[in-house]
């Protein structure tokens, strides 16, 4: 089913056809009973793949020209803490929910982290997951098409600098590159570090590349088959049980995620316009999405991937380290 309607997705020259696809297709299908799972391991092998690829993006000269723009990438991710807790004032108006769970339910961080940190402190972690499941449905749904629209009309230079180091297929590198990248997510993953299988490997990827080591590209086909499980693993989260969850608090984190993606919009304008960077570029560096569905978009649509990467990875790290006493300050000033 998820290939099928990864194919129909082709067909209709839709973006992140390998992704779009298959959430769509297996969420309708949850959604409306359909028994169905996605094991572990097939979510870990897709961010696999996809954080090796984003690794071979970042050569020296390209860490060079991220290094310039450090300060934006700390604005951003300010900028994104602000907007999280924002949401999860607006959020608690709307639906009436108690504070922490409308905390949790808009702090821009990943959902699993923003989960356990929920069930910690007090909130209603059924609540905190779903709404997280509908942003990332949202960011999903809405951010790649308006972005291929702005690159389809020129905005910006593209930033032609950032593309990955030319190279084939080596099937003896493929295997070291795998091996080493494999071994770096199993010891995060043993060190509960957050997206272990999407940062392990892009780390250790980025410093091969960085240090002018060309072990082998990526394969095409494990990257898109990447993306079809991670969008398996996204659907099935749509289960009938989402459906039912309170749905004036389901419509509240709707209208909430709209209004973060509006402003978090403007904010990607107002940087592209003073820094020149591509302003499809920088909507997906400053939108309330996941590391790999934004970089995959920036990849697919030959924007810049590592800007994109690092500006997530940044704000990542910030909030999974910092979302405890954040929620001490929002309790005080809100």
């Amino acid at each position: 089913m998820a290939f099928t309607a990864a194919q129909l997705c082709i067909l209709l020259d839709t973006p992140l056809p390998w992704m779009i696809g298959p959430l769509f297709s297996t969420a309708i299908a949850c959604m409306l009973g359909a028994r169905l799972s996605a094991p572990v391991q097939a979510r870990e092998a897709g961010q696999w793949a996809i954080g090796s690829a984003l690794g071979l993006y970042f050569s020296a000269p390209v860490l060079a020209v991220l290094a310039r723009h450090l300060g934006w990438i700390l604005l951003a991710v300010s900028f994104a803490i602000c907007l999280g807790m924002a949401g999860g004032a607006l959020l608690r108006r709307l639906s009436g929910t108690d504070d922490a769970t409308a905390f949790f339910a808009m702090a821009v961080g990943g959902a699993s982290e923003m989960a356990v940190q929920a069930e910690r402190h007090g909130a209603v972690v059924e609540r905190v997951a779903a709404a997280h499941s509908l942003r990332i449905m949202m960011v999903v749904g809405t951010i790649p098409f308006a972005v291929r629209w702005f690159a389809a009309h020129g905005w910006g230079n593209g930033l032609d600098a950032f593309v990955p180091l030319a190279g084939r297929v080596d099937a003896a590198g493929l295997c070291v590159l795998i091996a080493v990248t494999s071994c770096a997510a199993l010891a995060l993953k043993r060190l509960r570090v957050p997206n272990a299988w999407v940062i392990g490997p892009l780390v250790v990827a980025l410093m091969l590349t960085a240090a002018g080591v060309q072990l082998s590209r990526l394969p095409e086909w494990m990257i898109r088959t990447g993306q079809l499980f991670i969008g398996v693993s996204l659907g099935t989260r749509f289960t009938p049980a989402f459906v039912h969850t309170a749905p004036r608090f389901l419509a509240s984190v709707a209208a909430c995620t709209a209004v973060t993606l509006l402003l978090a919009g403007l904010f990607a304008f107002c940087v592209a316009a003073v820094t020149g960077l591509h302003p499809g570029t920088m909507v997906l560096a400053t939108s309330p999405g996941g590391i790999a569905e934004m970089a995959l978009t920036a990849r697919v649509l030959h924007l810049g991937v590592p800007v994109v990467t690092a500006f997530h990875v940044a704000r990542m790290v910030v909030v999974v380290l910092g979302i405890a006493p954040l929620y001490r300050v929002w309790m005080r000033v809100g």
